[in-house]
């Protein structure tokens, strides 16, 4: 939630998702920092390639 002014509203709320060939979802970030935020998604992803 942020404040502007006195107003309650929901702010930017960055999620990401690794979904498979399947359609399924393997991993997921919710409420997400950007910083090293795709670090993260590119180890998960090598981690699944790999069978882990």
């Amino acid at each position: 939630m942020k404040k502007n002014f006195g107003k309650e509203y929901m702010g930017i709320v960055r999620s990401t998702f690794i979904i498979d060939e399947t359609g399924t979802v393997i991993n997921e970030w919710r409420n997400v920092r950007v910083k090293d935020h795709v670090e993260k998604v590119k180890e998960a992803i090598q981690a699944h390639k790999n069978g882990g």
